[in-house]
């Protein structure tokens, strides 16, 4: 396998437009690396600099020790998946995983051994014979994933590889890649622009946002340290409450702030809802949301509700409902500061 850096890498296309703005990244070997962020953020452009689909304007792409930066996508022995399959029609599914390694001159023994390892591995053996069009959703991306796999690459590319199945089959198939991550020990960087598989999913996450790298670290210090403003308010969910942080008395030691004026964040899990007047602030109840194992609930601050909203998630059973005037206690370990002219984190 091979570790990856991206040095200063910019990609600006012809119309002016700066989809990669100096980005360094380091992806270690066998590392599931996550690219994460909203539409147009830059994760994608990243990933096909990896790939060779695309070249960047200036810097770096290293894997292994060799740069790559101007190679072609087929000197730089790496696999991937697309969103969309990409998988030959009139082909059954065994031809399809057998494909690529003949283009290569593979020995007939070698691709049968290689086809039958990955078939059996997703859970294919039974419908090699089958062609595409008679396979669902969920079988078609195992076929694209088991295409890579044979190929036995250095370095395993997804795109966004789970956004055309419903929700079961991603849960299922986010399983699957996971499993594989471990048996193959490979190295994969994957895009998505969900934070739930982001967190779920990766070693290590690298949050995107307008051509830049936010924030890069294990999933639970970004969530539970989040570096900036945007990375507060984009990982988890429901999103972090921003608040001035001069509306909770004793927020910090001695009563103060890290920055004059900060902004205060707290997820919706570190807030109890407790009696009114027995806790940091009273809040109006506005919409109580069900959601099996818990309740989403949202607030406006202030007896009368005339505050800023807040979004708190209680246990299911707690009797609640709106226009009741309830009391917020914050988890005074759980409080994040931020500097409201930068966005970055003071506290």
């Amino acid at each position: 396998m091979a570790a990856i850096r991206l040095e200063k890498v910019w990609k600006t296309y012809p119309n002016g437009h700066v989809a990669a703005r100096g980005v360094d990244l380091a992806i270690a070997d066998g590392e599931f690396m996550v690219l994460v962020g909203p539409s147009g953020c830059g994760k994608s452009t990243a990933l096909r600099m990896i790939a060779g689909l695309e070249t960047p304007s200036e810097g770096k792409v290293i894997i292994g020790d060799r740069d790559v930066t101007e190679l072609p996508p087929q000197e730089r022995d790496i696999a991937m998946v697309f969103q969309s399959y990409a998988l030959y029609p009139h082909m059954t599914v065994r031809e399809n995983l057998a494909f690529g390694l003949r283009m290569r001159g593979v020995a007939p023994a070698a691709i049968a051994q290689r086809v039958d390892g990955a078939a059996r591995a997703l859970g294919l053996d039974s419908v090699l014979d089958r062609k595409p069009g008679q396979l669902s959703g969920g079988q078609r991306q195992r076929v694209a994933l088991g295409r890579a796999i044979v190929r036995e690459p250095k370095v395993f590319l997804f795109d966004e590889p789970l956004s055309n199945l419903d929700a079961k089959l991603r849960l299922e198939t986010r399983a699957e890649l996971a499993r594989l991550h471990r048996r193959l020990a490979a190295t994969m960087v994957y895009v998505t622009h969900d934070q739930e598989e982001a967190l779920t999913l990766g070693s290590r996450v690298a949050v995107m946002r307008e051509g830049r790298v936010e924030q890069v670290g294990p999933p639970l210090e970004v969530y539970r340290r989040p570096a900036t403003v945007f990375v507060a308010t984009f990982v988890g969910s429901p999103a972090m409450n921003l608040l001035a942080a001069d509306l909770l008395p004793g927020s910090q030691a001695g009563g103060r702030t890290p920055v004059a004026g900060a902004t205060l964040g707290v997820r919706p899990h570190d807030i109890a809802v407790v009696p009114p007047g027995s806790g940091d602030l009273d809040a109006l109840v506005d919409v109580v949301e069900p959601r099996g194992s818990e309740l989403l609930i949202y607030l406006r601050l202030g007896p009368t509700g005339d505050g800023p909203e807040v979004r708190v998630i209680t246990p299911p059973d707690l009797e609640v409902a709106p226009d009741r005037v309830v009391g917020l206690r914050f988890d005074r370990g759980r409080l994040h500061f931020f500097d409201p002219a930068t966005g970055g984190r003071v506290g």
